[in-house]
């Protein structure tokens, strides 16, 4: 059952993802309840163009998450949801992104059903897939790439996740998609050619996709990883490196705009 208000009527908590921040790349399915809504708690990255879709009566409230930056706890996050919902608010969590792919929506799902409250989800173009899409590449590729893998290059305490399967990133035949990495790659690159990824691999950092001003840096993986280590871009990053991004590499000279 629901939880309700004093009215007695039922509040709900949709969970939408705004893919890169591009307007025009938001569904219809996530514009409607962004219309609807009574408060938007929204990521930093979720993009401001987007909130211009939101009730014009709603409560815009930041939730962003920064590394490096003071930032809500989840379990407040969590708090600050369920309790307009209780109060019978459509509640809509605006994430950067898709919600399912490393955005803890895991939590918030467990937080709203045993809080008894209806909870949806609206899928948002992924942050590689967008990536992809910029720099006019496939990320699969017959005979070269039969696999994709995504994974995170930030643990809880900042770190390079130990628990991570290196031998299965350091597979040649994959492309691997790292979020959250820029300041943990030098050591994860290290790591992927100690178990024989070449060096050579091609390698790309995509930096503040969605935003107005993009950037790409390409090069091998050693190279990306060097220069990560001395210089890292201010804006959020995805790394992507394997064989399927040769073209991208070759047509670009290393930290190109």
């Amino acid at each position: 059952m629901n939880a309700a208000n004093d009215n007695g009527s039922y509040g709900s908590i949709v969970l939408i993802g705004a893919g890169p921040g591009d307007t025009d790349l938001l569904t219809l399915r996530a514009v409607a309840r962004l219309r609807e809504a009574d408060v938007v708690l929204y990521d930093d990255l979720a993009g401001d163009a987007i909130l211009l879709f939101a009730n014009p009566l709603a409560d815009l409230i930041a939730v962003g998450k920064r590394a490096g930056h003071p930032s809500p706890k989840q379990s407040e996050l969590n708090r600050l949801m369920i309790g307009f919902a209780q109060q019978g608010k459509r509640v809509v969590r605006l994430k950067a992104g898709d919600p399912a792919i490393f955005a803890r929506a895991d939590e918030e799902l467990v937080a709203a059903r045993e809080a008894g409250i209806a909870v949806e989800i609206v899928p948002g173009i992924t942050t590689p897939t967008a990536a992809a899409a910029y720099l006019g590449a496939s990320l699969t590729k017959r005979g070269v790439a039969r696999r994709l893998q995504m994974v995170t290059g930030h643990d809880i305490d900042g770190q390079l996740p130990r628990d991570l399967d290196l031998n299965a990133l350091a597979d040649p035949g994959a492309t691997t998609c790292v979020f959250m990495g820029k300041a943990t790659f030098a050591t994860l690159a290290a790591q992927l050619i100690a178990r024989g990824l070449p060096a050579e691999t091609p390698t790309v950092v995509v930096e503040s996709l969605g935003t107005t001003a993009p950037h790409k840096y390409t090069g091998t993986l050693q190279t990306i990883a060097n220069a990560l280590a001395l210089v890292r871009p201010s804006g959020p990053c995805l790394i992507l490196y394997g064989a399927a991004l040769q073209d991208v590499v070759a047509a670009e000279p290393l930290l190109s705009n």
